[in-house]
């Protein structure tokens, strides 16, 4: 059973904008940003804009995770997507992360392998891309090439037993990139059909060797490359998303249950620093895609003892739920914080949203679609938290508590936000060493 402090409905501190202790940092709130895709680098490069986009959604004690970011060229599948395998791309998010910690905030950096979710146009000297399989992907899926025309995804080749370690390799290495740019630690992209899920699922994973039938042999990659990135970034800096419950990019298996439960008590004998979980809502329909369903991932937040993020289509009334039932430690939002820099501000004065352009999503504007979101003014805000002051008023039996500050974007001046006195007023980075400075190396079994 998942032991979380935050399970009762009347507990003040059971919402969204609550503080956490996150490993090391304290969180002042649990709104996180997703990963999401955002097709602006230059070359695999990460560019200035990146530090814009990503220190507008700072704030004091939150958390950002970045859009998946290669491991290496062979791992990419979206154009203008970006890596971290040279040392140019190691600097250009030195920057990204500095800009971040100038806020306050708090960032995880997210490695990607798309394996068979690619084309051999991204592939270096237009190789087959690599997975746990030769099958292709459905004919139904379609790649985005650099020009916005979609194609087929090209025929994959499968593994040999002996190349798995070298791909391993290649993760531990871009964790320790990882931690030369500074970053705050490392989520695992083992989720959405993409390399580590290829091993997951019996849909797609057809291998005969140690890495293919019994669950335990799928489960085996991803442990091994949990393995290899906690020797760079210690366990509780290391996380991983998965999607138990979603088919993205053919990513089916005949008994999910079973594979996620095993793979949950494979998780409870480390100690990460989250387990980060897609919710079936998530799909590329847009919001009119989105349904509600009886499969979710509740079943196997009960089996995971650790802390617990989900994503998937939340609103703030949604999340709110979430955190309040135990569903759920953290809840990230793409679409909604990619619209709303200063979404966990809005949260917290009930403001309303701006409306999300899916059109430029993907599209390579260093600003259009990208930097152009309007953040509040400071009138809003004002008047934002004088309406939630009157709420205050109004309420019976709800003790007055202190306020966690908040960096509003469009102000220099602090906002507030609600919290409870379980408040952590130490600084995000006060025990978090400088990007000049070796982090602690902790083993899978150390703390």
């Amino acid at each position: 059973m998942h032991r979380s402090p935050y399970t009762r409905a009347s507990d003040i501190s059971s919402n969204l904008l609550a503080p956490l202790r996150l490993g090391r940092f304290h969180l002042s709130h649990r709104v996180v940003l997703a990963p999401v895709t955002r097709c602006r680098a230059i070359n695999y490069v990460p560019q200035p804009a990146h530090c814009e986009f990503y220190s507008e959604r700072a704030t004091e004690g939150g958390l950002l995770i970045t859009e998946a970011v290669a491991v290496s060229q062979a791992g990419i599948g979206f154009p203008h997507s970006p890596g971290i395998w040279s040392d140019e791309q190691v600097e250009a998010w030195r920057k990204v992360v500095k800009s971040v910690h100038k806020k306050g905030g708090i960032i995880f950096c997210q490695l990607w392998h798309v394996g068979r979710a690619s084309h051999t146009y991204y592939q270096p000297e237009r190789c087959i891309p690599v997975s746990s399989t030769a099958r292709r992907l459905p004919k139904n899926c379609l790649i985005r090439l650099p020009e916005g025309e979609m194609a087929e995804y090209s025929q994959p080749r499968s593994l040999s037993t002996e190349e798995i370690p070298l791909i391993i390799e290649e993760f531990r290495v871009a964790a320790r990139n990882a931690r030369r740019a500074g970053f705050d630690g490392v989520e695992i992209h083992g989720g959405h059909g993409y390399l580590v899920d290829q091993f997951f699922k019996d849909g797609i994973n057809d291998r005969t060797d140690v890495y293919g039938g019994s669950i335990e042999n799928r489960c085996r990659f991803a442990l091994e490359v949990i393995h290899a990135v906690a020797s760079q970034m210690g366990e509780k800096r290391t996380a991983i998303r998965i999607s138990p419950v979603i088919d993205h990019l053919g990513a089916v298996d005949s008994n999910p249950d079973a594979l996620f439960f095993h793979l949950m008590s494979e998780l409870n004998r480390k100690r990460l620093a989250y387990v980060h979980m897609t919710e079936p809502r998530f799909n590329n329909k847009g919001a009119d895609g989105l349904i509600d369903t009886t499969e979710n991932c509740s079943k196997f937040r009960e089996a995971y003892d650790g802390l617990l993020m989900l994503s998937g289509g939340f609103t703030r009334e949604s999340g709110m739920e979430a955190i309040r039932s135990g569903a759920a430690d953290m809840v990230s939002y793409g679409r909604l914080f990619i619209s709303n820099p200063d979404l966990a501000l809005r949260f917290a004065i009930e403001a309303s949203l701006n409306a999300y352009d899916r059109s430029t999503f993907y599209t390579h504007d260093q600003y259009v679609g990208y930097l152009d979101y309007p953040k509040l003014k400071s009138e809003e805000i004002r008047q934002g938290w004088s309406k939630q002051t009157q709420k205050k008023k109004v309420r019976s039996g709800i003790p007055h508590h202190p306020k966690l500050n908040i960096q509003p974007l469009s102000s220099t001046m602090c906002g507030r936000m609600l919290a409870s006195p379980l408040a952590m007023r130490a600084s995000p980075h006060s025990h978090v060493a400088s990007p000049q400075t070796p982090l602690l190396v902790c083993s899978p079994s150390n703390p």
